[in-house]
This record gives C-alpha cells, structure tokens and sequence, in this order.
C-alpha cells in the first residue's frame, strides 16, 4: 500500500500534468489570434554634439539627439493572453565586415488592462486606466502610438567616440509580447499563421549631421561689432 507521502507525490505530480497540458493549449491559442501590427516612423530633427552623454561619462565624445514621429497601431498583438508589450525604437547603421550598429533611443511599456497594476504609477493615474477598460475584455487603443517630435531617451553613441556624418542610419520598431503563460515573442521575421510580419516600421536611411560647434564668446562679439560697422 502506498504511504501517505506517496499519495501527495502522486497528487502533485497529476496535478502539474494537467497544469502544464493546459499552459500549453493556452499558448497555442496565440497562434489562432489575428495579429497585423502596422508602423510608420520618420526622424524629425538630429543633431550632433560633443560633450557626456551619460551622468557617469568619464569623458567627452560625440553623441547624436534624433528626435522622431511615430504612428503606430500594434492593438492586435493584445489578446486574452497578452500580459504586456515592450516596444523599442533603434537606430542602426552598417558598420564594418558586415555588422550592424544598433543603438536603443526610446522604449515603452504598454500593459494589457488587467496587468496595470504592474505599473509604477499613482493611484489616481491607475483609477483612470480601470475607468477606462471597464467592461472591455481589450481596451482598443491600447497600442496605438502616436508621436510627434519625440525627444529620445537615449542618445546615439559610439565606442570609438565618433558618431557625426555616419551614413545610412535607419530607425526601426521593435516589440516583445510578454504572455501570461507560453513564450517572449519579438518581430515576426515572416508570416506565421494569422500573425502577420509588421507593415513598415523602418524609416528611409538617413545621414548624421557633422558636428555641432558652439561659438565662442569672442567670435560672437566680433560679429556683432562687425554687423554694427555695416
């Protein structure tokens, strides 16, 4: 006969059977959900200076602001099963041997209702998200972004100090899906089901400016006498 300590094993071990058969069914239930997440990005103002880009730089190198607009309707990657989506621009640029640069500008975190209370927010700001997803199973404007001249997070540098008159740089979009229960999902390279690759997303390449020189004081004040003779 078995002993007690048996019985439990066998119980829990059933029951983490079941557990995981039915993550599973959940997880496949993405793939049944229509996903066509759309894009168009396009940079606004960029500009190139010197100076520290960080708080903790130990030192002066160049570094670009690219500043962009963003119209973007990912709503459909929100189904019963999304827990929160982390949406990423970069900025990349070819770089020797066939590499690529990428370097992150600006990043969210946009929550399905029912994970807000994951947010670092105030109650107030939390009682107006609720108000606002009551009765919906999915908000419909959760992920739609629209941004006009937004100013980065981060800026663009580069290891070797130097970043002005960089050719071909592009600004992508990127999402990670974080499920309640199956696995991280980044851009879909290619169709998968009813799960679409995303409709743009990828500005024009572009070219970083030479860099930004401050006038000096001297140079400021010779032009201003020179302006007053004329």
């Amino acid at each position: 006969m078995y002993n007690s300590f048996n019985r439990v094993q066998n119980v829990f071990g059933f029951f983490t059977t079941v557990a995981c058969v039915f993550g599973a069914f959940i997880a496949a239930t993405d793939l049944f959900s229509p996903r066509n997440p759309a894009a168009d990005i396009s940079p606004d103002n960029i500009q190139v200076v010197k100076g520290r880009p960080h708080y903790y730089s130990n030192k002066k190198e160049e570094y670009a602001v690219l500043r962009f607009s963003l119209d973007a309707d990912l709503s459909s990657l929100f189904t019963w099963n999304t827990k929160n989506l982390f949406v990423f621009v970069t900025a990349d640029w070819p770089g020797p041997d066939n590499t690529t640069n990428s370097a992150v500008i600006w990043d969210t975190i946009i929550t399905n209702p029912s994970a807000d209370h994951l947010l670092n927010i105030g109650p107030a700001t939390l009682k107006k998200l609720r108000r606002s997803s009551a009765g919906k199973s999915i908000d419909p404007s959760r992920g739609k972004l629209k941004l006009k001249n937004q100013k980065p997070k981060y800026q663009i540098t580069h290891p070797s100090g130097k970043i002005a008159l960089t050719q071909d740089v592009t600004l992508k979009l990127h999402y990670n899906v974080q499920p309640w229960v199956g696995l991280l999902t980044w851009n879909m390279p290619k169709d998968l089901f009813l799960w679409k690759t995303m409709a743009g997303g990828e500005s024009n390449k572009i070219a970083l400016p030479a860099l930004k020189v401050k006038e000096s004081k001297d140079n400021t004040k010779s032009q201003v006498k020179a302006k007053a003779k004329a």
